[in-house]
């Protein structure tokens, strides 16, 4: 394992760390995150585009699809932290 001699001091924020696992380790992370805010995003909008592509049912006007269809995508947003 080498390590970076400047972080070498001992417990802490400047603790041995790994050459290159830190920040990659933070990256990979980052990216995890990021792919699932993505996928939040995605599935919100299947569910805008189906409310507003698809004809509601007799019971229901299209602009109360609309709404339920955004309210949904809202909470679907709101679960995921977005």
């Amino acid at each position: 394992m080498t390590t970076n001699p400047s972080r070498e001091s001992g417990p802490g924020p400047y603790a041995a760390t790994p050459v290159g696992r830190g920040p990659q380790s933070s990256q990979e992370a980052r990216l995890l995150v990021l792919e699932s805010q993505v996928q939040a995003l995605a599935e919100a909008v299947r569910v805008l585009t189906r409310s507003l592509e698809q004809p509601p049912p007799r019971d229901v006007s299209l602009p109360e699809e609309a709404a339920r269809g955004a309210r949904l995508a809202h909470e679907i947003l709101l679960a995921q932290g977005l």
